[in-house]
């Protein structure tokens, strides 16, 4: 009897369970799920916000594949995303090694103040940039004329170079201190007695780091990889301020997830603009398959 009872308390103590998880579920569903299945459902529709939704079939994906400021947007995104990722798993790799093996005062201190640029929101640091660079009257031109430099000011955003340059050099700045967070937190699951069996066979730190440290944190590298470029071909806040949303000069600033919203939010056409955005999560899906198996048969071979 005294079983019975148990295992009927512990059943009521089951469905309590499902009352505690289900307001997750049920916020899942409605902001997760079901806008995913409903812009698959738009990209096969024809729709401008007010009238009626027409379906119109594989029209869009067909206009999709046909798009070329689609792939340019994709090149954009790519191009943006190699230019601050190389730099900042550079520059991660460095800062790790450094406050790994060497003795630094305050390192703490280093270490919040790199992760720091990550807490500013990215249209913030877009709109900075914005008033520094943009126009005769910024801050930077104002400098310049000051200090008497030839040919000032400058109109930096008629650069494609430069303002595709500056992109890159903000994603940089704002992440490489998570980068290194995150690395660091690799290396400290490795164990201690590692590093003392490879000092003792006389190995150097750069030895140590090159051919213990980095094939043991693979996964953790590979983790940083994919979800960087998960959230590279994403970029929209940043291009957008800079650009006042057009991409410019000559759309070299346009990224997929901006002419995914030029075309829903300011040409309403939300049917292509869903089309798009599938077509971009395969890409993302294709590159991101492509990067881990990448990183798997180099560790393999290493």
């Amino acid at each position: 009897m005294k079983t019975g009872k148990k295992s009927d308390f512990a059943r009521k103590q089951g469905r309590i369970g499902y009352l505690f998880i289900a307001p997750f579920f049920a916020a899942f569903l409605v902001f997760g799920l079901y806008p995913v299945v409903y812009t698959i459902y738009l990209s096969f529709q024809k729709w401008d916000g007010l009238s009626a939704v027409s379906p119109v079939g594989w029209k869009n994906f067909l206009r999709l594949l046909k798009d070329k400021v689609f792939y340019l947007s994709l090149w954009n995104s790519f191009r943006i995303w190699v230019v601050n990722f190389i730099p900042q798993m550079l520059t991660a790799l460095v800062l790790s090694a450094i406050f790994t093996f060497c003795k630094i005062r305050g390192m703490k201190f280093f270490q919040a103040a790199f992760y720091l640029p990550n807490l500013i929101t990215a249209a913030s640091v877009g709109l900075l940039f914005n008033l520094l660079f943009n126009g005769d009257k910024s801050a930077i031109n104002y400098l310049l004329v000051a200090l008497g430099v030839p040919g000032a000011p400058f109109q930096f955003f008629n650069s494609e170079s430069f303002t595709s340059g500056l992109v890159s050099y903000i994603q940089w700045w704002m992440w490489f201190g998570y980068t290194t967070v995150i690395v660091m937190a690799g290396i400290t699951t490795i164990d201690t007695c590692v590093y003392d069996a490879a000092l003792v066979d006389g190995a150097t730190k750069a030895q140590t780091y090159l051919h213990i440290t980095l094939p043991l944190i693979k996964p953790t590298l590979v983790y940083l990889t994919i979800t960087s470029l998960i959230g590279g071909m994403q970029l929209f806040d940043v291009p957008a301020t800079l650009s006042n949303g057009n991409g410019d000069p000559r759309k070299a600033v346009l990224t997929t997830s901006m002419y995914l919203y030029n075309q829903g939010f300011k040409n309403h056409n939300y049917g292509y603009a869903s089309a798009i955005s599938v077509g971009l999560f395969a890409v993302i899906g294709i590159l991101s398959v492509f990067s881990l198996g990448a990183m798997r048969k180099k560790g393999e071979e290493t």
